[in-house]
């Protein structure tokens, strides 16, 4: 059975918290994707994660500025994460449990990667 190495994403987007969340948005348009991984402001901190669906709920429904928000400010953190060595059937069954749609993969202190609902379709059926 493959891993969460062997299927995650590697190529993984990140922003910093401190950025606008105008800004995130054209950074989500611009590389295509649903989510930005917020930075870690220290090597103790723990990863975030805004998607797209933060905007809408957090932000545009609302009625707030987009331009006026911080990242930090509508952002989930900390994530539940995943070991890159473990069995993308636990992977599967820890996303289902919590309802995640996606979790960042982090091995040797670092972000690896993220594993998606949609990596798990695509690479392993």
């Amino acid at each position: 059975m493959p891993t969460a190495r062997d299927i995650m994403t590697t190529e993984v987007v990140t922003i910093d918290g401190s950025a606008t969340v105008a800004e995130a948005v054209k950074l989500m348009k611009d590389r295509g994707v649903r989510s930005l991984i917020v930075e870690r402001r220290s090597a103790d901190d723990p990863y975030g994660i805004i998607t797209q669906r933060d905007i809408v709920y957090k932000v545009v429904a609302q009625g707030q500025d987009p331009a006026a928000m911080q990242v930090h400010e509508i952002m989930t953190k900390p994530l539940v994460v995943v070991n890159p060595s473990l069995d993308v059937k636990y992977v599967a069954r820890l996303m289902a449990k919590q309802g995640l749609s996606r979790a960042p993969v982090i091995g040797e202190h670092r972000l690896m990667g993220v594993v998606s609902v949609s990596d798990i379709v695509n690479k392993t059926l």
